[in-house]
C-alpha cells in the first residue's frame, strides 16, 4: 500500500468481542452456508443461535436450531435475546421482507439483508462476501445493540413524524420505527426522489399518492405549522439538516437557516401542538465546536434545552461519523477504489468516533424513550480511531494492497480530534449501560435577540455577521482556520 506525505499505519489491535446473537431466516442452503461461516468466524461478530424456516423439513445445523417459522419471529427474538436478524432466502419477497423486517424492529433487533451473499452462493465464495460484516475492526470496538423492546411503548399505535425522511439517518430510522407498530409514519422530506426512493422500500410500491409522504422545507414555519395542526404527530424525530461541514464553511448563511431556524420551526410546531416527545439529531461537532456545523447544531441543541420542562418531552442526540450514511467515508472510499483513485484522508493522525447507521438510528428511537427534560445523549463509542486506521483496513477487507493513500490536507472548521461533550458538560450514566447524557440549560444572555439578529444577517446573506453573531451567542465556538491552505477531500465529513 503506497501513502503520499505520511507512513503507512499498523493494522488496527485486534477488537475483543462480544458477539451479538443472531437469528437467521432461512435454513436452505444459503442461511445453512451463512450460520456455518459466522460460527466458523467470530470476527464478524456474530453468532447464530438459530434458524427460522417455514418449511418443516428444514432441520438446521446441530448447534443451530430451527426455531420456528416466520410468523412467531418476535417471539423468538425476544425468547433467546436476539440483537441481529439476518435474512438469507434468495429471492425473499418485499411483502415477506417488510413483514420480517418489522418483526425483528418489534423486538427490538436490527435487521441485516445480503444480497451480496446470494451472489456469492452463484460464484461459491462466501467468506470474501461476509467481511462486510466485520465492523468491528474498522470502527476499534464491537457493534452495540442499542433499541430495548421497552422502546415500543413510545411508538407503538402513535402518530411519529420524521422530518429528513428520505436522507440515510431518516430512513433508517423510518425502518425502525415501521417495525414498531405506528398508528401512522409521516415522511417528510423537501426531496421528492428521497421519498419515492423510501416509499418503495417499505411498501413495496412508489406512488406518492399517500397522505403520509410530504414535501416540506422546514424553513417555511407556516408550511410545518399546517402539517402539525393536520397530523398531531405524538413523536416527532428531527433528522433535517445540512450537514456537509465543508460546503457549510462556505455557505454559513445556508447553516443558520436550515440547522437552527428549521429546527425552530418544527420544535415551536411540536410544541404549539402539544406532541409527547421532539429529539433533535445533532452531532458530535456541537461539542466546542470549531465549524459551522457544530456552532448551528449547537445552537439547535439550546434551543431544544430552553425549550424543556413543558407537556412535551424534548431531547437531543449527538452522532459521532456514521459508516454507511451517503456521503461518509466507506461510500466514498468504496466508489475510490471502484474508479481506480487514490483513497484520500485529510491528516495522517486525525481520528473520529465512528457508529454504524444502525446504532445511530437504534440510538435516537432509545432516546425516545429516555427522554425527560431536554437532555443530550451520546453513545459509548470507545475510543476515536484514526481515519487512517479506519482507510487501510478497509482497502484490507476489500483484499485491495495496492491503494494509493494521499493527504489531502485540514480543511477550515476541521478538528484533529473531536470530543462527545464539551469542557462545561458533565457526562452521566443512563438506565441503558451504553447510553450517556449531559443535562443543563445554558444562559445566554440576550439569547433571542441575538438569535433574532442571527436569522437577520442569514436572511442578507451576509457570511461576516454570521460568523460575529455565532461568536458573540457561542463563546465556546473557536473557528478553525487551516495554517496551510488544503484542498478539499473528496469525502465528506459528516455525522
Amino acid at each position: 500500500m503506497t501513502v503520499i506525505n505520511g507512513n503507512a499505519a499498523a493494522d488496527l489491535a485486534p477488537v475483543t468481542r462480544t458477539l451479538m446473537r443472531t437469528l437467521v431466516v432461512g435454513a436452505g442452503v444459503a442461511g445453512r452456508a451463512l450460520a456455518r461461516d459466522l460460527t466458523e468466524a467470530p470476527e464478524f461478530g456474530l453468532s447464530p443461535v438459530g434458524f427460522l424456516d417455514d418449511d418443516p423439513k428444514k432441520r438446521g445445523l446441530p448447534d443451530v436450531p430451527v426455531l420456528g417459522k416466520l410468523d412467531v419471529l418476535t417471539q423468538v427474538a425476544l425468547a433467546e435475546q436476539i440483537d441481529v436478524v439476518v435474512l438469507a432466502i434468495p429471492g425473499l419477497s418485499p411483502a415477506v421482507f417488510r413483514e420480517v423486517a418489522a418483526s425483528a424492529a418489534a423486538a427490538g433487533a436490527s435487521v441485516r439483508y445480503l444480497p451480496s451473499f446470494v451472489a456469492a452462493l452463484e460464484r461459491t465464495v462466501v467468506g470474501s462476501d461476509m467481511r462486510w460484516l466485520d465492523v468491528g475492526r474498522l470502527i476499534g470496538r464491537d457493534e452495540i445493540h442499542v433499541v430495548s423492546p421497552e422502546a415500543r411503548t413510545v411508538i407503538a399505535n402513535k402518530c411519529v413524524l420524521v422530518t429528513g425522511a428520505g436522507g440515510s439517518i431518516g430512513s433508517e430510522l423510518c425502518r425502525q420505527v415501521f417495525g414498531f407498530g405506528p398508528r401512522r409514519l409521516i415522511m417528510l422530506d423537501h426531496d421528492e426522489s428521497n421519498l419515492h426512493r423510501l416509499q418503495l422500500e417499505l411498501w413495496g410500491e412508489g406512488l406518492l399518492d399517500d397522505e403520509d409522504c410530504i414535501v416540506a422545507d422546514i424553513r417555511d414555519r407556516e408550511r410545518i405549522n399546517q402539517i402539525f395542526a393536520d397530523a398531531k404527530p405524538d413523536v416527532v424525530f428531527h433528522a433535517a439538516a445540512h450537514k456537509h461541514l465543508p460546503l457549510l464553511e462556505r455557505h454559513p448563511c445556508e447553516a443558520i437557516k436550515s440547522n437552527i431556524r428549521g429546527t425552530e420551526n418544527v420544535l415551536w410546531a411540536a410544541l404549539q401542538h402539544r406532541a409527547e416527545r421532539f429529539i433533535l439529531i445533532s452531532t458530535d461537532k456541537a461539542a466546542d465546536p470549531s465549524s459551522i456545523l457544530g456552532a448551528s447544531k449547537r445552537l439547535a441543541e439550546i434551543l431544544v434545552q430552553q425549550d424543556a420542562g413543558g407537556p412535551t418531552k424534548v431531547a437531543s442526540v449527538r452522532f459521532g461519523n456514521v459508516l454507511g450514511s451517503r456521503g461518509s467515508l466507506l461510500t466514498v472510499l468504496a466508489e475510490q477504489i471502484r474508479s481506480g483513485l487514490p483513497m484520500t484522508v485529510t491528516h495522517p493522525e486525525m481520528t473520529r468516533f465512528f457508529m454504524t447507521i444502525e446504532e445511530a438510528a437504534g440510538l435516537v428511537v432509545e432516546a425516545s424513550r429516555l427522554a425527560r427534560d431536554g437532555e443530550i445523549f451520546v453513545l459509548d463509542m470507545g475510543e476515536p480511531v484514526r481515519i487512517l486506521d479506519v482507510v487501510q483496513s478497509f482497502a484490507a477487507l476489500m483484499n485491495r494492497s495496492d491503494v494509493e493513500i494521499r493527504f489531502t490536507g485540514m480543511r477550515e472548521g476541521e478538528k484533529l480530534s473531536e470530543t462527545l461533550f464539551s469542557e462545561h458538560e458533565k457526562p452521566i450514566l443512563t438506565e441503558h449501560p451504553r447510553i450517556f447524557r449531559t443535562d443543563g440549560d445554558p444562559e445566554i444572555r440576550g439569547f433571542r435577540r441575538l438569535l433574532r439578529n442571527l436569522y437577520d444577517a442569514a436572511g442578507r446573506n451576509n457570511t461576516a455577521a454570521v460568523r460575529e453573531y455565532l461568536r458573540e451567542l457561542l463563546p465556546e465556538y473557536q473557528p478553525r482556520v487551516p495554517d496551510i491552505p488544503a484542498q478539499v477531500a473528496p469525502y465528506a465529513d459528516d455525522y
